[in-house]
């Protein structure tokens, strides 16, 4: 059964939790997206039995620390096992030029030369531009610019081996421009930064992000049977399950997810 695994949830200044990141699996094989701001990224993997060998497949979102720095962790972590002859085939790092440059020039910092070396060979990074289609373990893949008004950012729509449909919003709420990508899901992937009860402590809007409800509203609008929210404040963590549930119910009659770290959602 394909299932997703969400290895953090946060946002970027969270310490409860780690930074949003998950992988979409079947199988054995994993689609990494995002790694979070660091190393976590390995212990997460470890605690949710994902083998580091069986990630041939992640894609960046954008150039915020919270999303990309965590790669650096997995590139190496890969190329150590491909130098150790336990690494089949190659990893694709997909991302957009800005992304991809950026992953390139931090590595040639902090990476030894016998990984760099593996650059463009075994670590192979594919440049995505507004509306590639791409085929990820069989599962249709479009990737779309989210029309972010702070950095290039892009989301993606994904056909399961199911059928179903999930899509991934980035980090910024849902706006218009991505709606043909959005309407009509299985599974809507959705940033909720706060409760909207508490919109005025945490000031969503002023970093253009979304409260629990504002997600759950625009899941209804989109008619999505499913939402997901992540990328939350972590004041809240030991009741944010149940106080987003309840805020995101009183607007939205579909299934409501606010997983946890390393929770697991059949898809």
């Amino acid at each position: 059964m394909e299932r997703m695994t969400v290895l953090g949830t946060g946002n970027a200044m969270v310490t409860k939790c780690y930074n949003t990141c998950f992988t979409i699996s079947d199988g054995k094989e994993h689609f990494l997206v995002d790694a979070g701001g660091g190393n976590t990224i390995l212990k997460h993997l470890k605690k949710a039995n994902i083998d580091i060998r069986n990630i041939h497949h992640v894609f960046v979102s954008h150039n915020h620390n919270d999303h990309i720095l965590g790669v650096i962790w997995v590139i190496r972590a890969a190329c150590q096992a491909m130098l150790n002859d336990e690494y089949d085939e190659i990893l694709k790092i997909y991302a957009h030029e800005n992304s991809v440059e950026a992953i390139r020039v931090i590595s040639s910092y902090v990476l030894q030369g016998k990984f760099l070396k593996l650059f463009d060979n075994k670590v192979v990074f594919c440049e995505l531009e507004d509306k590639d289609e791409i085929n990820i373990l069989g599962r249709k893949t479009t990737f779309f610019d989210i029309k972010s008004t702070k950095d290039l950012q892009y989301g993606f729509k994904m056909t399961l081996l199911n059928g179903k449909t999930l899509t991934f919003l980035g980090d910024e709420p849902y706006s218009k421009s991505v709606h043909e990508y959005s309407k009509d899901v299985d599974y809507l992937l959705h940033e909720a930064f706060c409760l909207y009860e508490e919109r005025d402590i945490f000031k969503p809007y002023d970093k253009h992000h979304a409260t629990a409800k504002d997600a759950c509203l625009n899941a209804a609008m989109l008619n999505a049977k499913s939402v997901v929210l992540y990328h939350t404040e972590d004041k809240n963590i030991d009741c944010r399950k149940e106080k987003y549930t309840s805020e995101g119910k009183e607007v939205y009659k579909g299934n409501i997810y606010v997983p946890d770290d390393l929770e697991v959602i059949e898809l």
